[in-house]
C-alpha cells in the first residue's frame, strides 16, 4: 500500500490513543457547549491553545479573528456563550479525523429546522485543543453578523 504506516503496536498504540483522545474531546465540547459550561469547555484546551472565528473580530472588537492563550479564551468563550442566538444548534452527523486533526460541520439544514452553519476543525495535541478554527457558512453569517433570522 502507498503511504502504509509499518504495522506495530507502537502505532496501533498511538492511533487508539490519539482515536479515544478525538472522541472524548468530540463528546465534552458538545456538552460543554450544550450546558454553556466554561470551565468545562476550557479544560479540553491547551494553556497556549488558539481559535480563529469571524466571531472572535465581532464579539471582541479586535483587530484579527484570533484568541490566544487560555485566559483570552476564557474570556472569549464565556462571550459566546452569552451571545449564542437561537439558531445556534448541534445538529451534526459526526465527525472526520486524521488521528490528529478533528472535524464536523453543522449543516444548515436539520431535522428541526435551519440551524447556523458551522464547520469546526481542531488539532489535537497530547490529549488536548491545541488550535481551533471554526469556518462559518452563509446562514450563520446572515444570522449572527447581520442580525437577521
Amino acid at each position: 500500500m502507498l503511504g502504509a504506516l509499518p504495522f506495530n503496536e507502537r502505532n496501533i498504540m498511538t492511533s487508539e490513543t490519539a482515536r479515544n483522545d478525538i472522541e472524548r474531546i468530540y463528546r465534552l465540547w458538545d456538552e460543554a457547549l450544550g450546558k454553556k459550561d466554561l470551565e468545562a469547555s476550557l479544560s479540553l484546551y491547551a494553556d497556549d491553545a488558539t481559535i480563529e472565528s469571524p466571531l472572535v473580530r465581532h464579539l471582541m472588537n479586535g483587530s484579527d479573528g484570533i484568541v490566544q492563550g487560555k485566559e483570552n479564551l476564557r474570556s472569549f468563550i464565556a462571550k459566546v456563550f452569552q451571545t449564542n442566538p437561537p439558531q445556534r444548534k448541534r445538529f451534526k452527523q459526526g465527525f472526520f479525523t486524521d488521528g490528529r486533526v478533528l472535524t464536523w460541520e453543522y449543516p444548515r439544514s436539520a431535522p428541526a429546522g435551519e440551524q447556523m452553519d458551522l464547520v469546526e476543525v481542531m488539532e489535537i495535541e497530547n490529549g488536548l485543543i491545541k488550535r481551533h478554527r471554526v469556518y462559518w457558512g452563509w446562514y450563520a453569517l446572515k444570522v449572527q453578523l447581520f442580525k437577521e433570522g
